[in-house]
């Protein structure tokens, strides 16, 4: 079965917001020549499914904390910048991506 993309009317509200995070994050990543695929399958928290240009690949989730603030994650749960930092997050993206594997 393929991957969802878009969650159904349903979904709850938290979970629409965490895609729209990522969505936004996905926009900006594609203008700097990213394949950036947000993903939603069911059952399972949305992620942004990223591949940089040069090849690397790479998964980065979105959560809201307790005090509110929007957040992006590696999958080992080290924050990679506020959601509200959407600049950062893409260096930071990009500079994690662009390494060689192993290095």
């Amino acid at each position: 079965m393929a991957p969802v993309s878009r969650l159904a009317r349903d979904a709850p509200e938290l979970r629409t917001a965490n895609m729209q995070q990522l969505e936004r994050l996905a926009a900006v990543l594609a203008g700097r020549g990213f394949d950036a695929q947000p993903l939603a399958p069911p059952g399972r928290m949305p992620r942004l499914q990223i591949t940089h240009p040069a090849g690397g690949t790479g998964d980065v989730y979105a959560w809201r904390c307790l005090d509110g603030v929007w957040w992006f994650w590696w999958p080992w749960a080290e924050r990679i910048a506020s959601g509200s930092d959407l600049a950062g997050a893409v260096a930071a993206i990009e500079q994690a991506l662009a390494k060689p594997a192993g290095g």
